[in-house]
């Protein structure tokens, strides 16, 4: 089973993104679980997501505390929040982020790292303000690239579908991060 984290903070998407790649794995015939964490519930917070991925019914109903995998919407996290508790070694770590891959591997835990500017993407297709960008469908696109475990017209579909504002322009900006994610 695959177990996902996804850290970010209120007003980011991450529980939309959450919901959206549960879609994407669940076109490719895979039974999925998605489900939020919210603290103090205002934006700007730390929210963290989960997402369980498996080929048979899921029957855990737990919070997830050993992922395999990480998706970090929000890289000023990662200086305050232990992104990477409970990580089991060997997953791979998305990181919206400008720096390449090399500057996180401190924080790796044996994991493959790839990052992708998702501010900018989501900027450049208008998703979100300048003040907050909304960085869930780009980063889900970097997601799709790295791991090969979704296929990204799984994903552009899953957002065609459910995303309710600009979902060609979320569709764009997932296309644009999987073309532009550095491993």
């Amino acid at each position: 089973m695959l177990e996902i984290r996804i850290h970010g903070r209120g007003g980011q998407g991450s529980v939309i993104a959450s919901k959206i790649l549960a879609y994407a794995f669940a076109k490719e015939g895979k039974f999925v679980q998605a489900f939020p964490e919210f603290g103090v519930e205002r934006r700007g917070a730390p929210v963290a997501a989960f997402l369980r991925v498996a080929d048979k019914p899921i029957n855990s109903r737990s919070k997830i505390y050993k992922p395999g995998h990480l998706i970090v919407l929000e890289p000023t996290l990662i200086a305050a929040v232990d992104i990477t508790q409970g990580l089991k070694p060997g997953g791979f770590i998305v990181i919206n982020s400008k720096r390449s891959p090399e500057e996180f591997k401190e924080k790796a835990k044996d994991s493959t790292i790839a990052t992708v500017d998702a501010t900018e993407i989501a900027l450049n297709n208008r998703l979100g303000s300048k003040a907050a960008p909304i960085v869930n469908t780009a980063i889900l696109g970097a997601f799709a690239k790295l791991t090969g475990m979704v296929k990204i017209e799984s994903v552009i579909e899953a957002i065609k579908e459910e995303v309710p504002i600009k979902p060609e322009e979320n569709a764009q900006a997932a296309q644009q991060a999987f073309d532009k994610t550095i491993i």
